[in-house]
């Protein structure tokens, strides 16, 4: 089972890439379930989403503590990673997050809003970009079918731009 956290603040579409990673997980033939919370202020405050896959039943449906954490604002990973198992992986965008604590042992910086903006045009790819890096490091999903769950909830006339912001977070990172 993995427990995935995607936080950061909300206009970020982390509530949209909970939602395309528990797609992609059910089509790999795989159980999930996504949940999501944001504060009242919705866009500019803080936001998660988190996503369970399991290859037999999911018991409960909320996260307890995260293998995965993807921090896309310094405010998210002070608020949201304070369970992350101690074998975890963060993720963070090195636009908006700054300062990692020493604790976290297994972190990845990546420049994700920066890649969205650079090779997509636009900083609302960050979230496909940021799917595109998790996909990578942790094979929660398969690339196929994650790109298959991103191409049936993108705007249509986005369909390119949303395939090369995936590649573009598949290559930024290396495990």
């Amino acid at each position: 089972m993995m427990q995935v956290r995607l936080s950061g603040s909300g206009g970020q579409g982390l509530i949209l890439a909970g939602i395309i990673l528990a797609e992609a997980a059910i089509g790999d033939g795989r159980e999930a379930v996504q949940s999501q919370s944001y504060g009242p202020e919705a866009r500019g405050g803080s936001s998660k989403s988190e996503v369970i896959i399991s290859d037999g039943r999911i018991h409960y449906p909320k996260v307890t503590a995260p293998d995965l954490l993807l921090a896309m604002t310094q405010e998210a990973l002070n608020k949201y990673g304070a369970d992350l198992k101690p074998e975890g992986v963060v993720i963070t965008d090195t636009a908006f997050v700054r300062d990692v604590p020493p604790s976290f042992k297994r972190v990845y910086a990546v420049p994700i809003t920066q890649l969205a903006k650079e090779k997509c045009g636009r900083e609302l790819f960050a979230n496909i970009v940021a799917l595109g890096a998790i996909t990578r490091l942790t094979g929660a999903v398969t690339f196929e079918a994650l790109e298959k769950a991103v191409l049936a909830r993108v705007p249509k006339g986005t369909e390119e731009m949303n395939k090369l912001a995936l590649q573009v977070g598949y290559q930024a990172v290396s495990k």
